[in-house]
């Protein structure tokens, strides 16, 4: 029997949400700091089995932790030292903001899910960068090859108006696309107010046809650009989004993000109601996020690299999904209800099945 839910239930689950996502956070920061990884690596290192190439990078996993967790990008080298074949920081934006006010993050334990509006509190791109710089050189340095890739996710500055958003987003690429193995933009949470109108393919295009060529020109080489997109589109808004991907040719898409739709939870309705706005992750998002994977698939054909996230919490979760056309998977959520061994024990069962 795993201890993990246990202490969860006896340690976390009374207090606030992102009290304990900040206790779990600097946990795994000092378990790293006291050299605990040296001890980590050899158990949560994935196997040679799993070993995925996606846009010319070589990942040591399909799966990844997705953008969320590690905001400040101060915990990338812990994080590696868990299994995680990636770890994608963010999501950054151009200036340093707070984000939204507190309560903004709330369990629904009963569905395995959470409802955040956080609102992109993060330090800005300008601090966080030489943090993702010198985490790149300490895991080139460690010998481990593949090494844990970076992805670097970046969103929009709440006080930036929609029609200066374009350049708000090249401030951040400028600064972070030379430290980042792949960059994503994301247009699609739903706790930045408009936002998610960027998600038009008509606004979309020129935003991402700028971000490609300015990171591209920051880092003196082909910085692999993906977007992520929400489960909340109509399926012809997907298909828009798949055909602009192509016609710009990006390196892929992500799909997806939270859900602001409350469809389908077992959690009492005022427990529901008591979260109150915001974005929707974890086991509710399984079906649709898998639908739009398959979408996506469908359209795009073998062109582009799908990344799958939402609702992922086992190795099936992650089988089903690269069966359904993903190349690479990331979860998050789960990893708040399953600790820190999780990644460990989804490459273990991955890697066991394709023996």
């Amino acid at each position: 029997m795993r201890l993990y839910p246990l202490f969860f239930r006896a340690a976390f689950s009374w207090m606030d949400a992102e009290r304990a996502h900040r206790i779990g956070y600097r946990l795994i920061r000092s378990s790293h700091q006291v050299g605990a990884g040296r001890l980590l690596r050899p158990l949560t290192r994935p196997a040679p089995v799993l070993r995925t190439e996606a846009f010319g990078i070589s990942f040591p996993s399909p799966f990844g932790l997705a953008a969320g967790f590690d905001k400040e990008g101060l915990a990338i080298e812990a994080l590696a030292d868990l299994g995680f074949g990636a770890v994608e920081v963010g999501t950054i934006t151009g200036t340093a903001q707070p984000g939204n006010p507190k309560p903004r993050l709330f369990r629904l334990v009963q569905d395995r899910a959470v409802v955040n509006r956080m609102g992109f509190n993060n330090d800005g791109a300008a601090a966080v960068a030489p943090r993702i710089a010198a985490a790149r050189r300490v895991l080139e340095r460690s010998g481990v090859r593949p090494r844990p890739v970076i992805g670097v996710n970046i969103g929009k500055t709440k006080l930036v108006e929609l029609e200066h958003a374009t350049e708000d987003y090249l401030k951040s690429t400028r600064l972070l696309a030379p430290h980042a193995d792949y960059l994503v933009v994301n247009v699609s949470s739903p706790n930045t107010p408009g936002l998610r109108l960027l998600q038009n393919v008509e606004t979309l295009r020129p935003l991402l046809s700028a971000v490609r060529e300015t990171a591209d020109a920051a880092a003196g080489r082909h910085v692999p650009l993906l977007v992520k997109i929400a489960p909340d589109l109509s399926d012809e808004d997907v298909d828009d989004v798949a055909r602009l991907a192509l016609e710009l040719k990006l390196d892929g898409i992500i799909a997806t993000n939270t859900t602001i739709g409350r469809e389908g939870l077992v959690s009492d309705p005022a427990r529901i109601a008591a979260c109150g706005d915001g974005g929707l992750s974890g086991a509710p998002l399984k079906r649709r996020s898998l639908e739009v994977l398959r979408r996506l698939r469908g359209t795009v054909g073998d062109s582009l690299v799908l990344v799958a996230v939402g609702g992922v919490e086992t190795a099936a979760d992650v089988q089903e999904r690269l069966d359904a056309g993903a190349t690479l998977v990331q979860g998050y959520t789960a990893f708040l209800y399953e600790g820190p061994f999780w990644a460990a024990r989804i490459n273990k069962d991955l890697a066991r099945n394709r023996r």
